[in-house]
């Protein structure tokens, strides 16, 4: 039997770089096993757990649903959707809530965290990884690729998932996080002790995004934040964090090991030359992608239509196991 993957994405900013290399490439590459079968969704529902301009989520979702054409996810071989178009997400979010223990969700990290930076709290920023539960456990999810920083929420689903086996018998898939060895954690360029960030998109030179021009993917990267040394390697010195980052996304990007990655600067002038090159890769990576997706949204239609199939496909999965919960929660079905 195949191993089913589940992954997503909001769409409250572009792509940056460091979710290209730590989820969507590898996205790409899963689609092509033929031992998984792959489901990639635009999560709009969480992008509601801060506030958004109507007008300017719809457009963004749109340009994520191209941009996952233009990487290369086949609609032919990956089931893509847009959640909100497939209702199980939310009624399963709301199901699953009432076996979910409060204490569990206000031990996330990253609730602690933006939420510490906000004046008012929505449920939803506490709720979310309830529903991200939900997004993993209706599609019997074997695999969730994601970066550190989303592991605990993968436990999260995990917890939810054993919770409600013990309560009401045998239901869910036990889902296991799926981490890359390389490039899991992208660091911001202007600050590489902390994760780029898509809330940061607005702040010049924090991240490259997938469909920046050239010139400005050069200006952003040749900005980096090193340290006053020269030597190139890979280091786990705190100091080293930024010649390690833009190492680790030529390594990627490149598909070269660690070694044969820093054999590349043994002759380095500096950290000039590695700036330099790991513009170009970066350049000559989102180029394809920047092309295709101006392609791509000039057929809105088509668009729509890919989105339709994907969410048709995403309800056969997900709806009969939404009816089985039910029925187990004590609840009739129509």
């Amino acid at each position: 039997m195949k191993k089913r993957i589940f992954s997503g994405i909001q769409p409250s900013n572009v792509i940056h770089i460091g979710n290209y290399i730590g989820a969507v490439k590898r996205w790409v590459e899963s689609q092509n096993d033929a031992e998984k079968e792959n489901i990639f969704c635009a999560v709009d529902l969480h992008a509601l757990t801060v506030p958004q301009d109507p007008k300017m989520l719809r457009e963004r979702t749109l340009e994520l649903m191209a941009l996952f054409l233009a990487v290369g996810l086949d609609p032919d071989k990956s089931i893509l959707f847009v959640q909100s178009h497939v209702t199980v997400h939310a009624e399963g979010a709301w199901l699953l809530n009432c076996i979910t223990p409060e204490g569990w969700l206000k031990k996330m990290t990253q609730y602690k965290d933006k939420s510490a930076k906000q004046e008012i709290v929505l449920t939803g920023l506490l709720d979310y990884p309830v529903l991200m539960a939900a997004d993993i456990l209706f599609y019997d999810t074997n695999e969730v690729p994601v970066g550190n920083d989303q592991k605990q929420h993968v436990e999260l689903a995990r917890n939810i998932a054993e919770r409600f086996n013990h309560l009401f018998g045998e239901t869910f898939v036990v889902p296991e996080p799926l981490i890359a060895e390389a490039g899991a954690r992208i660091m911001a360029l202007d600050d590489p002790t902390m994760k780029m960030s898509k809330s940061m998109a607005h702040v010049k030179g924090h991240s490259v995004n997938l469909l920046d021009d050239p010139k400005d993917i050069e200006r952003a990267i040749m900005r980096a934040k090193t340290d006053s040394g020269s030597e190139i390697r890979f280091s786990k010195d705190a100091e080293k964090a930024g010649v390690n980052n833009l190492l680790t996304i030529y390594q990627v990007l490149t598909g070269k090991s660690q070694e044969a990655s820093e054999l590349d600067f043994a002759n380095a002038r500096g950290y000039g030359d590695l700036k330099k090159a790991v513009a170009e890769v970066v350049i000559s990576a989102t180029e394809p992608i920047r092309n295709r997706h101006k392609e791509i949204m000039t057929d809105r239609a088509e668009l729509e239509r890919i989105m339709r199939v994907g969410a048709d496909k995403a309800r056969v999965i997900s709806e009969p196991r939404l009816a089985d919960v039910k029925r187990k929660m004590g609840l009739i079905l129509p």
